[in-house]
């Protein structure tokens, strides 16, 4: 009895842990996007945009687990637009950082003033992170549908291995992007924008087609 309940407890842990890593993907790419575009980004910072991310990252397969449990009706309705909504978010921040960096790479050089130290610590606004976060998480909806049969505390802890997962990787994409940031300067940005695109197609392509 023991052995089957240990079991059963790292099998959960297991499959959490690998739900957490494969969600946690297009916010650890997202991740090297913003890093790239703040180098100098501080470490408090660092840990603030991972945690909008990982907050996502909970709040989504616990809702998706809520909604399969409440309003199967509308979880199933809206699911076939999950894929469609992230392309259109990520394709529009991705275009709009690469027009950015054109144009910062244009000011380079030019004689227009440099960024001061307080713009680029704000370059990543909040409204742009959230926007960010739901992109990289909607997907994780459909996680409700692997956990259905979790109970309450079950979901819970799930959606937190999941959160936690996604708050270690993204920290560590932040990390590399920022070492690159440093030596791409304004061609960062159009990097960036770039790899945004690429994940929302990705999702997209992942979601339509397979």
């Amino acid at each position: 009895m023991s052995g089957g309940f240990v079991s059963y407890h790292l099998l959960f842990i297991i499959n959490s842990v690998a739900l957490g890593a494969g969600l946690a993907m297009d916010a650890f790419s997202v991740s090297v996007a913003n890093g790239l575009r703040e180098p100098k980004m501080l470490r408090r910072r660092m840990f603030a945009i991972a945690g909008v991310y990982a907050g996502f990252q909970f709040l989504m397969p616990l809702t998706g687990w809520f909604l399969v449990h409440t309003a199967i009706t509308v979880f199933s309705a809206m699911e076939p637009f999950i894929p469609w909504i992230a392309l259109l978010l990520l394709v529009f921040i991705g275009g709009k950082m690469i027009l950015e960096g054109i144009r910062e790479s244009r000011d380079a050089g030019s004689d227009a003033p440099a960024h001061s130290p307080a713009e680029e610590k704000s370059v990543v606004s909040l409204r742009l992170l959230l926007v960010q976060g739901i992109a990289t998480s909607i997907d994780a909806l459909s996680v409700g549908f692997t956990i259905a049969e979790y109970q309450v505390l079950e979901a819970l802890c799930s959606s937190l291995i999941i959160g936690s997962i996604t708050l270690v990787i993204c920290l560590a994409g932040l990390r590399l992007g920022k070492a690159f940031g440093l030596r791409l300067a304004h061609r960062a940005t159009i990097l960036g924008g770039i790899i945004l695109i690429a994940i929302g197609l990705e999702i997209w392509i992942s979601g339509v087609f397979f």
